[in-house]
């Protein structure tokens, strides 16, 4: 006779494991322990190719540490850099953060005003920044009014000799003469580790502050193998800034499995980027796809190959799937398709195929490549309708994507924005679909999508097709008020060098690919698309741009 368990009113009993917080000082400890060897290449922005390990680095982190403590930067202050991916740059991410302090990587893309209004926004306390960017801090220095020194990272040789910027130190001389012994402290795990601000296309950023442990845990689960595939074997270029949501953790994963980096610092030019990796047999790269269309470009006019490139992932924001063809199948390079945002610290999902997926059709298989990916473990995903009601996951269905997680924002930093959690859910603003394997594939942003007549047009699936056209380059799809359907789509395309494309033709280009009725209305070919900070194309300026334009009649 089988009776049912009563439950216990005894307190559960604990694992009887050390309890050793999750601090990103423990990555960097590591990789000097048991990777100390391995190398750190930067081409600096001095313009030189500079090398290091991983014990170099450590001392040099734990140098600026005590360099920070005696110009008085305690726990959660702030510390900024505006700065490009190298060493320097690196240091400063173990340093500020291992000692209990909060680094604030600012984009230095963004507006000179919007700059300045981030560092008094974060009450920045220090400010490095790489010697490219001089003008910037000589413009906003002023109006930074927490900022207590600005710190160039470079030795004194290139400070300027007469210079408006107050406190203004060198990098070299802020460190030197500080011992390199220091003890990284021990601390509550969920500890403020660093600050990214969202690239919020209409009012001002605002800010995602990462935890230690967040930090930790996103590190682990970016590196499985069905994420970015990383391990000691590898040599990655992070293309991905570091100043872009922690070149989506890399600097981060990177030592946590002991690989070899690769820093491009300011030259992200395709003839830079291909000979740094050629001359360094960069196995791995990371990057968005405004970069590998330059990349791809460059190759293209030169008839050279990779000689050790094997992989890339692809995120920021969709990658056309003509794109992924030619890395593919023109350079024997795998694409991991990966979707992720700030406020994710940044991954969610990356497109790797499972072992049942691999007896399917190419066709098929291209299909689950080119969505957004399957969800890391850590993070959950659902689609919801207008109303909050969770919808089906049968890969046609689109919905608004919500996620949740333990490197998922619970809310923004000094509470901007108000509540945004909906019933522990993140709501993040994509229109997607999710099949029954739990591929997610994004159909748009909802801003972007285009209603009309009541029903939605995906303009991501529009310009995929467009961008499949051997004469076409860009492509942009916006909506455009129409007097009878709301809204219709008008296509912007910015074609190859030296070729020629009508309307007409490319309009019909189109068939067979999607619905008749979402076909443009009109297609405009432009020199250039706008292009934000991140390498995101600006559709908010596009609608503003073409806010008066009148579809032909039909």
């Amino acid at each position: 006779m089988m009776t049912t368990p009563q439950h216990s009113n005894h307190a559960p009993m604990l694992g009887q494991m050390m309890n050793k917080p999750l601090l990103i000082s423990g990555i960097i400890k590591h990789a000097d322990r048991y990777f100390g060897d391995n190398e750190i290449v930067s081409r600096r922005a001095e313009g030189d190719i500079h090398r290091t390990t991983y014990k170099q680095l450590h001392q040099r982190a734990k140098q600026l540490a005590n360099a920070l403590a005696k110009f008085g930067i305690g726990a959660s202050d702030r510390v900024a850099t505006l700065a490009w991916n190298g060493y320097r740059h690196l240091e400063l991410y173990y340093a500020v953060s291992g000692s209990g302090s909060i680094l604030h990587t600012i984009n230095p893309r963004l507006h000179a005003d919007q700059i300045s209004y981030l560092c008094n926004h974060a009450e920045d306390q220090v400010l490095f920044f790489d010697v490219t960017f001089l003008p910037i801090i000589e413009a906003i220095a002023a109006r930074c009014s927490t900022v207590k020194a600005f710190v160039l990272l470079s030795d004194a040789s290139h400070l300027p000799a007469n210079s408006v910027i107050p406190n203004l130190l060198s990098y070299e001389d802020f460190i030197a003469g500080h011992s390199c012994e220091f003890e990284w402290p021990n601390f509550d795990e969920n500890t403020a580790a660093s600050l990214c601000y969202t690239s919020g296309t209409t009012g001002n950023p605002k800010g995602v502050l990462y935890s230690h442990r967040s930090t930790v845990l996103h590190s682990f689960a970016s590196a499985l193998p069905d994420a970015m595939n990383i391990g000691s074997r590898d040599v990655i270029l992070p293309v991905v800034p570091m100043f872009h949501v922690n070149a989506w953790g890399i600097p981060y994963s990177a030592p946590l499995t002991g690989a070899k980096l690769v820093f491009p610092g300011p030259a992200l030019d395709g003839k830079s980027l291909y000979e740094l990796m050629e001359q360094e047999q960069v196995t791995f790269s990371a990057g968005v796809p405004t970069v590998w269309l330059g990349l791809i470009q460059y190759m293209e006019q030169q008839k050279v190959k990779f000689s050790s490139l094997k992989r890339t992932v692809i995120g920021g924001s969709a990658c056309p799937p003509a794109m992924m063809k030619t890395l593919r199948e023109n350079y024997a390079v795998e694409v991991v398709h990966a979707w992720g945002m700030t406020e994710l610290s940044p991954l969610g999902t990356t497109a790797t195929l499972q072992a049942k997926h691999l007896t399917l059709p190419k066709a098929e298989q291209d299909a689950l490549l080119q969505t957004q990916g399957h969800p890391l473990f850590g993070v959950d995903m659902k689609i919801v309708d207008d109303n909050g009601k969770e919808l089906p996951w049968d890969g046609t269905t689109f919905g608004n994507l919500l996620v949740q997680g333990p490197w998922i924002l619970d809310h923004y930093f000094k509470n901007e924005g108000g509540h945004v959690l909906e019933d522990g859910w993140f709501p993040t603003g994509d229109v997607a679909t999710i099949n029954a394997d739990g591929y997610m594939r994004i159909t748009d942003r909802s801003k972007d999508v285009i209603k009309s007549g009541g029903e939605w047009i995906g303009t991501i699936d529009i310009e995929n097709v467009a961008m499949s056209h051997p004469a076409v380059l860009q492509a942009a799809c916006i909506g455009i008020f129409h007097p009878k359907w709301d809204e219709r789509p008008l296509l912007l395309v910015v074609l190859r060098p030296n070729v020629a494309l009508g309307k007409d033709e490319l309009i019909k280009f189109f068939d067979g690919k999607v619905a008749k009725w979402w076909l443009p209305d009109d297609v405009l070919f432009i020199p250039a698309l706008p292009i934000g900070a991140t390498g995101k194309i600006l559709k908010n300026k596009l609608r503003e741009t073409y806010k008066d334009y009148v579809l032909p009649s039909k």
